[in-house]
Order: structure tokens, then C-alpha cells, then sequence
């Protein structure tokens, strides 16, 4: 089981924000004043981007007055579009104080600070009360949670009654074990998948009713050649998180990444439940 400095470590750089003002400078955006549009290749850290958090909230049905949680929130990204497209609130919860940090500076740059806060904490064990949000979701998360049952009643815990929770993650596929280094982790002694069947089961036992468990692969496989093509007609990659987080590591993480995929090693998976009691 691997400690929560190694996964913080994992994703801690001390420079972040720095590099980030870097890459917006050189893509021609003002640091000081980016738009959501500027930000999104940078803030959106998992499998597709931004297609794919629009993607996850065009299937839920949110309100102004919902109050809803990302958990593993990252540098904010989701949870920005999600304020920003639905009028909500948004809390996020992180393990990595840095992503906190510049989730909570450039939510502030974006003028949403009225509508979004970011814990630094576990999310096996979240500082809220029982029954505080409306829905969750959580993307590219779990990976690095050994404990998936108890992930998944803590999030049960914290939600209302018929409250729904989205993700979108990464499980083992039938194609054997995962080659590292990945954007989750440098070995396996920090990377936890679950089968789809699974993910399925332990959502079950902690009292969530699954609606649709969709693989994602074709989407996935898409997006990364769209991504290649870009490249190699000479643009800039549409995502560029992991190369913000991970720098020189990236490219080698995004192959073995995409690989695994192809291979069969990884299935990519959406998944919409709601609490069932």
C-alpha cells in the first residue's frame, strides 16, 4: 500500500504555478487573466480532457442551487466548468496541497471563487457532513486508491438521498498487468485498478444503484490518434496536463499510457449510479 507522501510526492513539483504562467505566456494567454477556454488543455488532468468532462456533465441533470463535490479535484479544472455551465457550487477535495493551491489562485483569477472551495484531505475520510452534496464525481482518481470499497462509502456518506455520483476512470482490462511508468504512478506499488465487473460490485456493496458502466475505449483510442495528428502537423498537443504535472516524464507516461489502452491492459470506463439508500 503506498503512503500519502508518495502519492503527493508523485504529483508535487513546487513550481507548478510558475510553469503553468510559462505555457500560458508562450500559448499567447495572459496569465494573469486567463479564460476557462485558455486554461483547459492545462486543467482538465485526465483521459480526454475537456470532451470528456463536458461529455460526463451533458448525462447529468444539475441546478443553480445544487452543491456538488469533485473528488481528487486536481488544479480545478471540472469543477470550473462545472460552476461555470450549471451555476452550481462546487467543492473539490485534494490529497496534493499544491494542486489546491492552484485550483484555489486561479479559481480566483476566473472570478469563481464565489461558488467553488478546495479541501486538502483524504477522500477515505472527508472533513463534511453527512448528506452535504447533491451528486459527485470524480475523474482519473481511484487509481491510486487501494481501498475502493471505503472510497465509496465515504462518497455514499457525504451525499443525499437519491444523490448521483459520475466517473470516469481507468480499470484493469483482460490484456494483463500495466506497464509504468504511468501519469498515476512510477510502479505499481502506488497503482490499484479494478475490473469494470469490479468497480460494479463494490459500488454495489456500499449502497449505490448503478445506471450505466460504459467503456470508453473506442473514444479514447480517437482522441489519442486526433492528438498525434495534431502533433505531427506541428501544433501543440490539445492535452497538455500531464505534461504541466510530469515535464521531461510525460511523453513516456502518455505512450505506455496509450499502449495499455490499444493492448487491451486498460479500460478506460464511465460510470453514472445514484444513491440507492
Amino acid at each position: 500500500m503506498a503512503s500519502e507522501p508518495a502519492i503527493t510526492g508523485h504529483y508535487t513539483s513546487g513550481d507548478l504555478l510558475a510553469r503553468l504562467n510559462a505555457a500560458l505566456t508562450d500559448d499567447g494567454a495572459d496569465p494573469d487573466h486567463p479564460t476557462l477556454e485558455a486554461l483547459a488543455p492545462y486543467d482538465q488532468f485526465h483521459g480526454r480532457g475537456l470532451a470528456a468532462t463536458e461529455e460526463l456533465a451533458g448525462m447529468l441533470s444539475i441546478s443553480a442551487s445544487d452543491h456538488i463535490l469533485d473528488v481528487g479535484s486536481g488544479i480545478g479544472g471540472p469543477a470550473r466548468y462545472f460552476a461555470d455551465r450549471f451555476g452550481c457550487r462546487v467543492t473539490g477535495i485534494d490529497l496534493t496541497a499544491e494542486f489546491c493551491e492552484v485550483a484555489r489562485h486561479l479559481t480566483g483569477l476566473t472570478g469563481l471563487d464565489d461558488r467553488i472551495s478546495y479541501e486538502v484531505g483524504n477522500a477515505l475520510d472527508m472533513p463534511f457532513a453527512d448528506g452535504a452534496f447533491d451528486g459527485a464525481y470524480s475523474m482519473n482518481v481511484s487509481m491510486n486508491i487501494e481501498d475502493k470499497t471505503g472510497l465509496y462509502l465515504e462518497i455514499h456518506r457525504v451525499l443525499k438521498s437519491d444523490a448521483w455520483l459520475a466517473l470516469s476512470e481507468l480499470a484493469q482490462g483482460p490484456g494483463g498487468e500495466v506497464e509504468y511508468p504511468t501519469p498515476w504512478s512510477l510502479t505499481a506499488d502506488a497503482s490499484f485498478l479494478a475490473t469494470p465487473d469490479e468497480t460494479r460490485e463494490r459500488l454495489e456493496a456500499a449502497g449505490f444503484l448503478v445506471e450505466c458502466l460504459d467503456d470508453a475505449t473506442e473514444a479514447t483510442l480517437a482522441s489519442g490518434a486526433q492528438a498525434r495528428a495534431i502533433v505531427e502537423a506541428g501544433g501543440k498537443p490539445p492535452h497538455r496536463a500531464v505534461g504541466l504535472i510530469h515535464g521531461d516524464l510525460a511523453p513516456g507516461m502518455m505512450k505506455t499510457m496509450s499502449r495499455a489502452v490499444a493492448d487491451g491492459q486498460l479500460v478506460p470506463i464511465e460510470v453514472i449510479c445514484r444513491k440507492a439508500r
